[in-house]
Parts: C-alpha cells; sequence; structure tokens
C-alpha cells in the first residue's frame, strides 16, 4: 500500500473543496494542489499503479 507523506504545509487549504476521488469534503491537496483525501490519493495510487517485476 502506497504511503503518503504529507506533514509539510503544502497539503492544507484553509478552504475545503470536494475531494476528486469521493467527492467529500476535504482541506488536504495533492502535490499538484487538486483536493484529495490522503487515505483516498493512497487508494488511488494502489489501484492504478502495475507492479514491477521484482515485486509479487
Amino acid at each position: 500500500m502506497a504511503l503518503l507523506d504529507w506533514r509539510d504545509s503544502k497539503h492544507w487549504s484553509p478552504r475545503p473543496e470536494p475531494c476528486g476521488v469521493c467527492d467529500k469534503p476535504t482541506n488536504l491537496r495533492s502535490d499538484r494542489d487538486k483536493p484529495v483525501h490522503k487515505v483516498c490519493a493512497e487508494q488511488w495510487i494502489d489501484q492504478h499503479t502495475k507492479p514491477s517485476a521484482d515485486q509479487p
């Protein structure tokens, strides 16, 4: 499972907007400044990343 490090304040916005994955409001922002919950982003990465040849 992907684990993102969003401790940096750049991942916080004072204005809540709908999450790009679940549509519920969030103050969190991705590295691309898109509104998304950290858990939603981690789940999306897991679902859309192909495992490499050295991963089971």
